[in-house]
């Protein structure tokens, strides 16, 4: 199904092509590529405004995943009847923050990509270290878990 990447910010120069290339990548390793994803691209007012109004906290991030299935558990694919239900929902990216927080060795596409991708809701977070080896391979890059320390 389709993949919509909208920018709109002006903050930070997005080429929309490697990031479309590595998000499709990616659903392609996770099995959704049925489903349709909204993927918008945010400067830091805009993400700190989402932000403050979905979950009240008054600054900006590095993602807001709004996804179109409830309920569902981590790890579990959405299970649609109807063709209209195959839909993962929008991802809000942080692009002005994820360039500010980057490592300055890491590839900003990558960042992005991984920032948006594995912050869906159908994700275990040891499914992360998974996808990141096979979109490392795919890319020829060294890609370490987000999540890495936390858990």
């Amino acid at each position: 199904m389709s993949l919509v990447l909208r920018n709109l910010q002006r903050v930070v120069p997005i080429r929309r092509v490697p990031l479309r290339k590595k998000i499709e990548i990616v659903r392609s390793i996770l099995g959704v590529q049925k489903f349709d994803l909204g993927v918008i691209c945010v400067d830091n007012k805009n993400i700190q405004h989402i932000n403050r109004i979905y979950r009240e906290k008054n600054v900006p991030t590095d993602v807001l995943a709004f996804p179109f299935h409830e309920n569902l558990k981590a790890g579990e694919i959405p299970q649609p009847d109807l063709p209209d239900d195959y839909n993962l929902g929008d991802v809000f990216l942080g692009v002005e923050y994820i360039f500010q927080q980057r490592k300055e060795n890491e590839d900003y596409y990558d960042v992005l990509t991984v920032s948006g991708t594995l912050t869906w809701p159908v994700l275990m977070f040891q499914k992360e270290k998974q996808v990141l080896e096979e979109l490392s391979r795919h890319t020829g890059t060294r890609l370490q878990p987000l999540s890495r320390g936390l858990f």
